[in-house]
């Protein structure tokens, strides 16, 4: 029986994928490039995230997983920034899978149009493989230990001195509002990003967007001088996540998918962790004028929170960036996202929905009454961490 590709659209329904799905004739020509026994056998499942084609593949000596890139999204030099992160990772204990190397020594491979990456598989289980990346976590005790898991990696990153990436598509930088003025720093990423630059409905979306996020940088603004550099994952939710069983005590152990990795800080991906999985936002896409009546669960916020500190705490500085960061992460993960429909998929629907749906209709839900209700937790949290540490 032939595997059906789908893939998760933007409104969370399964749609048809934009990119050809991998084939087993194309799985073994790649494959004959690396050592016998990762012949294959067939192929166990299809992969629903949208930006890539991907697979998990049933070899002679276990399953592998294989991801295909279009190189103006991937080329190999854009995934070894990725691998070698991972590497360095690996060697400090973190629980990430390990790149296969090909027998010519490289982990990413480039063929015709594509790049490649095969992976082993980790142990535990793909718990919520089928969920769309913005569903929350199942339960609180999930919540909790995908916060140990990120507080492991953030210790693991430490002393990896790498450049931030190159600029390619699908990568969540933090410059814009890293920067003290970012107007300019945003005027920079659009000229750094020509396909962005040059479009006027962008620039529009960017502007109202720094309207609105304004009051949040001002707040973030004092803290910036704590906000250590560090490489970090950024898109931390449950489906990047493999988990020890299906319950719903389950602890994770082991985290995938770094293609949005980068150097930020550890308060930026803590708070990407919150705003990709505290806050369901398919309800404002289905109901775009109810934004107050978008559930935040703040159980699981505090949840992910403790167990974050239970491994890493943060000082009271990194604790009171927390809430305006997490109104301001996704800014620049909305812009390389339209950078990619646009410059790469060339479609005009999905560039809106990147820039006026994602980038625009955020900024303005953290001004709603759920919107404030998530930040005014983060900031009575960090008000009651900074008691604690004083005492």
């Amino acid at each position: 029986m032939s595997l059906v590709a789908k893939a998760h659209g933007i409104d969370g329904t399964l749609v048809e994928p934009d990119w050809p799905p991998l084939t087993l004739i194309e799985v073994r020509h790649l494959l004959d490039q690396y050592p016998d026994r990762f012949a294959p056998l067939r192929i166990l499942s299809v992969s629903p995230r949208p930006f890539s084609a991907a697979v998990v593949v049933q070899t002679r000596s276990g399953k592998i997983f294989i991801k295909r890139h279009h190189r103006a999204v991937r080329d190999r030099e854009g995934l070894m920034e990725e691998h070698r992160f991972m590497a360095y990772l690996r060697a400090r204990g973190a629980p990430v899978p390990r790149v296969i190397e090909a027998d010519s020594g490289l982990s990413a491979l480039e063929l015709n149009d594509w790049t490649y990456e095969v992976h082993e598989t980790p142990p535990g289980t793909d718990l919520y493989e089928e969920a769309i990346s913005w569903t929350p976590f199942r339960s609180v005790a999930h919540a909790r230990s995908a916060g140990r898991l990120l507080a492991k990696l953030h210790l693991a990153s430490e002393g990896y001195t790498a450049p931030p990436r190159k600029i390619q598509p699908l990568v969540a930088s933090f410059s814009i509002f890293a920067a003290d003025d970012p107007a300019a720093a945003m005027a920079k990423y659009l000229d750094d990003h020509p396909v962005l630059g040059r479009d006027a409905e962008t620039r529009t979306h960017s502007a109202r967007a720094l309207e609105l996020l304004a009051p949040f940088h001002g707040e973030l603004r004092p803290f910036l001088p704590a906000l250590t550099p560090l490489w970090t994952h950024n898109d931390l939710h449950g489906s990047n996540l493999f988990w020890s069983d299906a319950t719903d005590q389950a602890e994770a152990v082991a985290i995938i998918d770094f293609g949005l990795a980068d150097r930020t800080n550890a308060v930026h991906d803590l708070a990407h962790a919150i705003e990709r999985s505290i806050v369901e936002w398919l309800v404002l896409v289905q109901h775009p004028s109810l934004p107050d009546d978008v559930p935040v669960h703040l159980d699981h916020l505090f949840a992910l929170l403790d167990g974050y500190e239970q491994v890493r705490p943060l000082s009271p500085e990194q604790a009171a960036a927390l809430a305006p960061m997490t109104a301001l992460c996704h800014a620049e993960f909305a812009l390389t996202e339209a950078d990619y429909f646009l410059g790469v998929l060339h479609s005009r629907e999905k560039t809106e929905i990147a820039t006026g749906g994602y980038l625009v209709s955020h900024a303005r839900w953290f001004h709603s009454v759920s919107g404030r209700r998530l930040l005014d937790a983060l900031r009575e949290w960090a008000n009651r961490h900074a008691r604690v540490i004083a005492r």
